[in-house]
Parts: C-alpha cells; sequence; structure tokens
C-alpha cells in the first residue's frame, strides 16, 4: 500500500506555470511596477502593455536578440520590422536623420497620439530592427502608463501584442491569451480604445509625406496641419468633392514606399 500511495502522489501534474500580470488600474503606478517592467526589457525580455490604441509587445529596441525574440512571438518575419515607441519627441532628433518640416509639424500636433511617422535613421544607430532598408517608424503614445515606462526603459521596439494575423488585442487577457510565456510581463492598464492602430506617414521619398497605413486621424484631419500630405487611393477618394462628371474612383496606383518600416497591417504601433 505504502508504495500504491507514493506512485499515484509522484504522478500529480504540477500546475502550468501561467502569464505574469501586473494590475496597474486604479492605482498609482507604483516604482515596483515600472522597476519591473525596466528589468524586465533590460533582460532582453518581452513585456506586453497597453498603447492609445492597441495593446503592444515591446522589446528593447537596441537589443538585436530581444527583437527577435519579439517578432518569434508573433510569428513574424525580419521583412515585417516593428515601429519604435519614444517617451517624447525630443527624442526624435536622436534616432530620425533629414526630418522634412511637415514631419515636425505633424508631430508637434499630433503627438503624444496615434500617429506614427517614417523617417530616414541616423546612420549611427545601433539598431537591428529587421529590413528597414535604413528607415525608422517612430511614435509616441498618448498613454501615461507607456509614457512612463518609455522613459525609464528608452526607445522600444513594439508591435501589436496577437499572433501575426490574428486580431489586436484591446486587454490584457486578449494578449495574454495569444502570446502565452513568450512575453515575461503583462502590464495590465484596463481596456485600450483600440482596434482601430495608428495611421503611418512615410517621409522617406516625400517632403510632405505620404498616408501609407490609415488609421485613427484621418488624411483630412492630418491635411489640416500639412495641406500637401498625400493619402492612400482610398483616403484620397473619401476628401474627393462629389462631381456631377466623375464616373468613378481614382485609378492611378500608388508606389510601392521605399520604407519596410511599420507597413504592415498589423495594429502595432502599438503602435
Amino acid at each position: 500500500m505504502p508504495e500504491e500511495s507514493n506512485t499515484s502522489a509522484s504522478s500529480v501534474v504540477p500546475p502550468a506555470p501561467e502569464p505574469r500580470i501586473v494590475d496597474c488600474v486604479g492605482q498609482e503606478r507604483s516604482e515596483q511596477v515600472i522597476q519591473a517592467a525596466k528589468e524586465t526589457i533590460a533582460a532582453g525580455r518581452c513585456l506586453v502593455m497597453p498603447t492609445d490604441t492597441v495593446y503592444g509587445i515591446c522589446a528593447n529596441a537596441f537589443e538585436p536578440r530581444a527583437v527577435q525574440r519579439l517578432l518569434a512571438a508573433k510569428q513574424r518575419g525580419r521583412d515585417a520590422p516593428p515601429p519604435v515607441l519614444i517617451g517624447d519627441i525630443g527624442v526624435l532628433a536622436a534616432l530620425a536623420k533629414d526630418v522634412p518640416e511637415a514631419a515636425k509639424k505633424l508631430v508637434e500636433v499630433h503627438w503624444p497620439g496615434p500617429l506614427t511617422i517614417i523617417c530616414k535613421a541616423q546612420p549611427s544607430l545601433r539598431m537591428d530592427l529587421g529590413d528597414t532598408r535604413g528607415t525608422i517608424a517612430l511614435r509616441v503614445p498618448d498613454h501615461e502608463l507607456a509614457r512612463d515606462v518609455l522613459r525609464r526603459t528608452g526607445p522600444l521596439a513594439v508591435s501589436s501584442a496577437n499572433i501575426s494575423g490574428q486580431p489586436a488585442a484591446v486587454d490584457v487577457h486578449g494578449a495574454a491569451e495569444q502570446l502565452g510565456l513568450d512575453v515575461d510581463l503583462y502590464l495590465d492598464g484596463g481596456p485600450t480604445p483600440g482596434p482601430v492602430p495608428s495611421t503611418i506617414v512615410d517621409f522617406t521619398a516625400e517632403p510632405a509625406g505620404r498616408i501609407v497605413r490609415e488609421g485613427v486621424l484621418t488624411l483630412e484631419q492630418l491635411r489640416e496641419t500639412v495641406p500637401g500630405l498625400k493619402g492612400t487611393p482610398e483616403s484620397e477618394d473619401a476628401v474627393q468633392p462629389e462631381s456631377p462628371t466623375q464616373t468613378g474612383p481614382e485609378t492611378s496606383d500608388v508606389p510601392e514606399a521605399p520604407s519596410a518600416a511599420a507597413t504592415s497591417d498589423e495594429g502595432s504601433d502599438a503602435r
């Protein structure tokens, strides 16, 4: 009998480990929470946090292995490099070069906010985000928790917190269900406004910019600041005045964006 009892006890399966979720709702951001986020990033691991669009999976933008962990968690390749979140507009000049005046005007109005801009990356920048072709996509999120973390960690590579091709997560549990233990730390800031992602504007080919993904901010809204901004075929058609002689939508092709950064149709910008 004792033998059977020991065998039975040793066959009990221990509970599966669960994702580490920290509640940041309804309480002041504690130093311990921000420190935990900083330590996770410093260790080259991934964390998930809310933004003003959807939840994002983040990693140290200056650590190639950490960025690779992010891409692996999403089951995504280097051909879809993630954008970079920064805590303040002042960081822009350190990461991007030859930023056009139109880009500066847009970020002055819409940062923090759901606007991602693609610029030429500083040549001295030690980042390996994937196949960026010398560009970098940047955004300052309009979310206090996210900016608190960013001010402590520095720039973070980010993508929507979901498996590639699946819906972007608008709450922490949706993110944890998809990414599980591939993420070391989940910061629960409550539901986000998503699922609509940030609007991405590419400034690498045209000084006035061209929208490569329309999200929360529309072409019409952005043209209030930069009238010469070009849009996607859909957004251009949406702002065209009605004409009795118009027989159909504009058929001119939009050339492929010269930048590979942040042009996927996923919510990251989180992006």
